[in-house]
């Protein structure tokens, strides 16, 4: 599959995350993977980092996720802070 084109999320919703991860709250995170599907796993955000020009959130075990592949965190919606 085609790599998609990086699209940055809100300063809100990043805010939030930073918090989450401040906090070491155990997460609930829903996102959207390659083929468009959206699946979920929890745990706890170790660190927020920029790579090639886009957004990534690292768990605690290893898991990355693309910021823009995000669709819910502990209930709230990214598309609310948009």
């Amino acid at each position: 599959m085609e790599k998609s084109i990086y699209k940055p999320i809100s300063c809100d919703f990043h805010s939030e995350l930073e918090l989450l991860a401040l906090k070491g709250t155990l997460c609930k995170i829903l996102y959207k993977i390659d083929n468009g599907n959206i699946t979920h796993t929890n745990g706890i955000i170790k660190d927020l980092y920029t790579s090639n020009k886009e957004e990534f959130l690292l768990l605690q075990d290893s898991t990355k996720i693309r910021l823009d592949r995000l669709v819910s965190v502990n209930g709230m919606e990214l598309k609310s802070y948009c």
